[in-house]
């Protein structure tokens, strides 16, 4: 299994980062679209749409992302578009987490379909557009949710469950996380975000670089804000996945699970630093 994570990250990073760096912004749009729809095949599947359906669904979101990449949309400020993506993300994870496992199936299906796929177009516009930002920004801000996972499962090893005496932070959606492996991934963000904001370079300002624009607290309260996102997004994916008595989202990624094992964390959390990051200008 070790050997099978350490092939597939390599090859995954091998096509990443020339996109990434790449001078002009299509490959790097053109290789996320392809992700995206593929995330967008499994969420159908997580929500019993199989076979053709399933991939009519993948199609489909392609064809949504494809539409706003040559409508211009990811040239195009969008603030009022974030802001309430954001505002969305928070009422809505946390409807969905009081809700539970046993609540996702109520929901309608073409409501948890149509949600799906709202919900990953817009994370594909807005990396496009963090992308478009600059490099520096993008990947502020994908350290920070991968800081908050790191921060969170060494703090839950060492801590988990002793200072909260053995209180677990959502034990029907995803036993092993605890109260104490969240708080440890925002001690990592934060500590993160204070360096990253020294150091950065003022011409292509990073997420941490804006919101310290507007002063110290304005950073820690963001960087704690899309910290706690993060875990919203992975406990929401997690739901879904122990509803239709998955253990991963598909085996896309041999090693790491499916597409959306890997960017449940980055959903909300890319609109919300645009977000944050229109109400700084």
């Amino acid at each position: 299994m070790l050997k099978q994570r350490v092939i597939t990250a390599l090859v995954l990073l091998a096509v990443f980062l020339p996109a990434l760096f790449a001078p002009v912004a299509a490959p790097f749009l053109a290789l996320t679209l392809a992700l995206i729809a593929a995330a967008a095949w499994e969420w159908a599947r997580l929500n019993g749409l199989a076979g053709a359906p399933a991939l009519a669904t993948g199609l489909l979101c392609a064809a949504l992302c494809a539409g706003l990449w040559l409508g211009g949309a990811v040239a195009r400020p969008l603030p009022a578009l974030w802001l309430g993506v954001g505002a969305l993300w928070i009422a809505g994870g946390a409807w969905l987490l009081r809700r539970g496992v046993a609540g996702w199936p109520r929901v309608p299906l073409i409501a948890r379909w149509c949600a799906g796929l709202a919900v990953l177009t817009a994370a594909w516009l807005a990396m496009a557009q963090a992308h478009g930002m600059g490099v520096n920004f993008l990947l502020s801000v994908l350290a920070l949710v991968w800081t908050a996972d790191i921060g969170a499962y060494f703090a839950g090893r060492a801590l988990g469950g002793r200072l909260t005496h053995g209180a677990k932070l959502a034990r029907n959606i995803s036993p092993g996380k605890s109260w104490e492996g969240v708080w440890g991934g925002m001690a990592g963000v934060l500590l993160l975000a204070a360096g990253w904001a020294w150091l950065d370079d003022a011409a292509r300002p990073s997420l941490f670089a804006r919101l310290h624009q507007a002063g110290p607290l304005w950073l820690a309260l963001g960087a704690l804000l899309l910290s706690g996102m993060s875990v919203v997004g992975d406990l929401a994916e997690s739901l879904v996945k122990r509803s239709a008595g998955m253990k991963d989202s598909s085996g896309l990624l041999p090693g790491h699970g499916g597409v959306l094992d890997r960017i449940d964390a980055l959903l909300p959390t890319l609109p919300l630093a645009l977000a944050l990051t229109g109400l700084m200008d």
